[in-house]
């Protein structure tokens, strides 16, 4: 019955939704209107605004691209691919490669989520070709299991990484909210725990019938992405130079070195700077030589296009929302008509409906946190409580949003409307049942 429900989901979605970057426009646009009708603030000036906030995220676009491209790097490094096409080769079955791929995103995602997007579109390409019977649609869906159900809830979470480091722009209304208290919460690993069961055995029912499976095209095996390292021509000085296998391997060394006496020294805490170090430092001791590392991150850079090319509308919109005080009027009136015990559970529907429209864990903290903070402590919600609620909640709608898919979908030449089928009923499963979790958190402490 899921099967045959998400086929026709996907059916719609194909007819009717349009293309990822059309989504962005549409948005746009529904912000301005919403904006123009909600406040007082002018079509002009919600023009403005829009204008205004268009580069306003550029350094975090740059830190999301960086994420893309390390994460390639590590997953198209040789060890890694063999890696990836040895789980592939225990797949015995169309189910089972879905529930493995679903397994592996998952992991992946909740120890970087860069990680997760491109290593499971390099294991698609294995996945295929181990069980080439799989539905490709179910496939893709299962290998974006992991942005929408366990990245915010792990190591690079960006608002419980941003709380946790000394000095963030919250600091004197919050102070610094451990990892240890959100992250390494028992509720939140206990959440996680009981999400990845859950879609594991969502993806297992959803996988169709072989009548109504719909495999890999033709050629398509071929086209995914797939990195070979490049061959040395000649013996010249140069070509020795830019083949050599020590020099990846000394500036890897240093690298951990740095990672070591970081951590160390405690100045800093864990962040997306010293997570996006770490994976570059991880993907240059990996590759063989400095031409294999400069080959694969030409190959993973066209990955980040559609992070390049839409992230400055998707910040347009963060412009409006925050130049017109719509998110200040959305959060107000969520915070006026909250209590403790019903104040996570607001806050985990509101932070997954404002990450529709602004996909961005970060940045979006920075707009939602202040007013959201304030009205906690008036509250006496705990602050824990709060950082985990939007971190859920921002990820929740990431499995219906196209954007942080642009990067899977690009490597597996597929398209958005193609799995949002089955993202959907898998969206509405996975949003009740964290839903009840948080209405359950308040009432249990």
């Amino acid at each position: 019955m899921l099967g045959r429900l998400a086929i026709r989901l996907t059916v719609w979605a194909e007819r009717c939704i349009p293309g990822a970057m059309t989504i962005a426009v549409v948005l746009t646009l529904l912000t301005m209107v919403g904006a123009s009708v909600a406040t007082d603030t002018s079509p002009l000036k919600v023009v403005q605004a829009w204008g205004d906030g268009f580069w306003a995220l550029v350094p975090f676009a740059m830190q999301m691209v960086l994420v893309v491209v390390s994460g390639f790097l590590v997953a198209s490094a040789p060890p890694v691919d063999r890696l990836m096409a040895r789980l592939a080769a225990r797949a015995r079955s169309p189910r089972g490669a879905v529930v493995l791929m679903a397994a592996v995103s998952m992991a992946l995602a909740w120890v970087h989520w860069g990680l997760s997007l491109v290593g499971c579109a390099m294991l698609v390409r294995h996945m295929v070709r181990a069980v080439p019977s799989v539905d490709y649609r179910l496939l893709v869906c299962a290998a974006y299991f992991g942005m929408g159900a366990t990245w915010h809830a792990g190591l690079s979470a960006s608002a419980p990484l941003l709380v946790a480091t000394p000095g963030h722009f919250l600091e004197q209304t919050m102070g610094v909210v451990p990892m240890r208290d959100t992250v390494f919460s028992a509720f939140n690993l206990s959440l996680t725990a009981i999400v990845v069961m859950l879609l594991l055995g969502l993806v297992w029912g959803l996988h169709p019938a072989p009548e109504h499976t719909r495999p890999a095209p033709p050629g398509t095996v071929d086209q995914l992405a797939r990195f070979t390292p490049p061959a040395q021509v000649g013996n010249a000085l140069a070509a020795r130079l830019d083949h050599h296998r020590a020099l990846p391997l000394v500036i890897a060394l240093c690298g951990a070195v740095w990672l070591g006496t970081y951590a160390v020294r405690g100045s800093g805490g864990l962040t997306l700077d010293v997570l996006n170090f770490a994976f570059l430092m991880l993907a240059v001791g990996l590759h063989p030589s400095v031409a294999s590392l400069m080959a694969a991150a030409e190959q993973g850079a066209p990955l980040a296009a559609g992070v390049i090319l839409q992230f400055p509308f998707y910040a347009g919109m963060y412009g409006v929302i925050q130049g017109t005080g719509l998110a200040t009027l959305m959060g107000e009136a969520i915070a006026q008509s909250a209590s403790a015990e019903s104040l996570p559970l607001l806050l985990y529907w509101y932070s997954g409906l404002v990450n529709y429209l602004v996909p961005s864990g970060g940045s979006k903290w920075a707009i939602e946190a202040p007013y959201l903070v304030d009205a906690a402590l008036r509250l006496g919600v705990p602050l824990p409580q709060v950082v985990l609620s939007y971190a859920w909640g921002d990820m929740a709608t990431d499995l219906i949003q196209p954007f942080w898919a642009l990067p899977l979908l690009a490597a597996a030449r597929i398209d958005f409307r193609d799995i949002l089928g089955y993202a959907s009923l898998v969206f509405v499963a996975y949003t009740l049942v964290v839903s009840v979790a948080f209405w359950l958190w308040p009432r249990l402490m």
